[in-house]
């Protein structure tokens, strides 16, 4: 999967091999090149990551695999939007054991709802946790659908 940036020309693309890039356009050469890549070394995924979606604002980014997580991460936006293309995004928390299977779709909602689609067959919705004890933001489950579909949910 690819998807733009919602605000800057930033493209991210997602793949088998188990990573995140984040790929920005050289001002000096008009040369697209990868700035960051997201992996197991940065607490990234352990498998095939197989889409990402963006929160409204652009400062966060949800990330899932077939290792059965679901990965938020965060960036400094200011230094993002200011054209910086070398900002940082960083994992601020993993969500685990919602789905048993490959979890294929994410989305973030305008909202800030969080929708997840699996192989199990079962859609998840989840949002941020108003917990205030905690430093880095965490998410709670809103709700859970199963056997929303037959088979497995491809999109949401």
């Amino acid at each position: 999967m690819v998807q733009w940036h919602p605000t800057v020309d930033v493209l991210f693309s997602c793949s088998y091999d188990n990573t995140i890039k984040v790929w920005a356009e050289d001002g000096d050469s008009d040369d697209w090149q990868c700035v960051q890549t997201l992996s197991e070394s940065n607490s990234g995924h352990t498998s095939t990551v197989w889409a990402l979606s963006f929160n409204v604002t652009g400062d966060k980014m949800v990330t899932c695999s077939d290792d059965l997580t679901i990965k938020v991460w965060g960036v400094d936006f200011t230094r993002l939007q200011s054209g910086d293309i070398n900002a940082s995004w960083c994992h601020l928390c993993t969500m685990s054991g919602y789905h048993d299977r490959t979890i294929f779709s994410v989305h973030w909602s305008t909202e800030g709802i969080i929708a997840t689609g699996a192989a199990d067959d079962a859609i998840r919705l989840f949002v941020e946790s108003e917990d205030l004890s905690v430093d880095e933001p965490s998410y709670k489950l809103l709700l859970k659908k199963e056997k929303a579909h037959a088979m497995d949910i491809n999109s949401v």
